[in-house]
């Protein structure tokens, strides 16, 4: 615990994803005049320097943001959230990079309420030396907002996260990306989030998460559709194939509880510019799907026998928006598998076939196989 430090990774193809579209969920909270509740459950450092010698180290955001900077083509989406960057950087020069309470702020309104966690010792003592700057810079320009507007809370945000909901103006949204460095990140985040959902099912909840071969992320979406959300959205960006030695993070997601409606047709727009611009070899790809809750469980992998569709997932096409049942826990891009000779619907021996006519075998959607993998980055704000 504690080792995962973000500065190594600030800026890299993962923050792309995840503050692009944290900027869209904030720009659509705005749109009503109420103002809500931001809750950053690992909210880091706030604000990275780009020429420190994590990031140096690590280059990563030089495949991430760095690709982006300084183009001219982008779309909408990613203007914005390039723009909100650069001021950041008014020289013009790429030496400093947001996280998602910098992301807030620069965002949400005055009248809006940013309460921020981290429990790493050394991240909450930078971070709430940032957030004094933002007031100090907020003050010199005459903004003023009634009461404390930000609060940071050096506590667990998943502990946290109850005791704000539901809150004062009865709107929030919620942004929870845990560094993953302990599997049960993945059954934590599960859990807060179906707290959450009891106690103000109306959030905007939002979830970052590293795409893997290890069993807990690939069953990690599947768990997520069947928590008790009116609707939710995924979207995974994978700028490269997976390596053979398993290391190294090439993809990640972001998935949405109750979603702004529009965010889906801009992700449509966005999503295959950021493939052809971050993406570094032909297994460069993204997906999107959406639905409402999922019902049934998810079984356990390994386990022997078939797998059954279950709930009313659909996958969403990249074009025409068409859709196809998953099953519980299969990877993206797994197709259905026939039986091979000798193979059942229960995984026993086939019996011999009569004489007369049989229908055609059904086939069965089975897994892919799994194989452990070692992380390089995750996230955090």
């Amino acid at each position: 615990m504690f080792s995962y430090r973000h500065a190594f990774h600030a800026g890299n193809h993962a923050d792309v994803l995840k503050h692009f579209i944290q900027v869209q969920l904030h720009k659509y909270m705005n749109q009503k005049d109420t103002a809500y509740t931001y809750i950053d459950t690992h909210a880091g450092a706030g604000v990275y320097a780009l020429d420190s010698a994590q990031a140096v180290k690590s280059g990563e955001y030089i495949d991430g943001i760095g690709r982006l900077w300084g183009r001219d083509d982008l779309p909408p989406a990613l203007a914005e959230y390039v723009d909100l960057v650069g001021k950041l950087n008014p020289s013009g020069k790429l030496r400093w990079y947001p996280g998602s309470p910098w992301v807030a702020d620069a965002e949400a309104r005055m009248e809006d309420r940013l309460r921020l966690f981290e429990l790493h010792p050394a991240d909450i003592r930078v971070l709430a030396d940032n957030v004094r700057k933002l007031e100090a810079h907020h003050a010199e320009q005459g903004e003023r907002a009634r009461g404390r507007r930000i609060l940071v809370d050096h506590a667990d945000g998943f502990h946290g996260l109850k005791a704000l909901l539901p809150p004062p103006s009865r709107r929030a949204l919620v942004l929870v990306d845990p560094p993953y460095e302990v599997k049960l990140d993945y059954k934590h985040v599960r859990d807060a989030l179906e707290e959450a959902l009891k106690r103000f099912p109306a959030g905007m909840y939002a979830v970052w998460y590293p795409v893997l071969q290890r069993m807990e992320s690939r069953q990690f979406a599947d768990r997520l559709k069947r928590l008790p959300a009116k609707e939710w959205l995924h979207v995974t960006l994978s700028v490269a194939g997976p390596r053979a030695d398993g290391n190294g993070l090439h993809s990640s997601g972001m998935f949405i509880l109750n979603p702004p409606y529009t965010l889906e047709a801009t992700l449509r727009e966005t999503m295959p510019y950021l493939v052809q611009v971050l993406g570094q070899d032909s297994g460069a790809t993204f997906r999107i799907e959406k639905g409402t809750q999922v019902t049934g469980t998810v079984p356990a992998l390994g386990m022997g026998g078939p797998r059954k569709p279950v709930g009313n997932a659909r996958r969403a096409s990249p074009l025409s928006g068409g859709g196809s049942l998953r099953l519980p826990g299969q990877p993206f891009g797994d197709g259905p598998r026939t039986r091979t000779e000798g193979e059942s619907g229960e995984g026993r021996p086939a019996r011999t076939p009569r004489t007369e006519a049989k229908p055609a075998p059904r086939t069965e959607a089975k897994p892919a196989p799994r194989g452990p993998v070692k992380r390089n980055g995750s996230g955090r704000s």
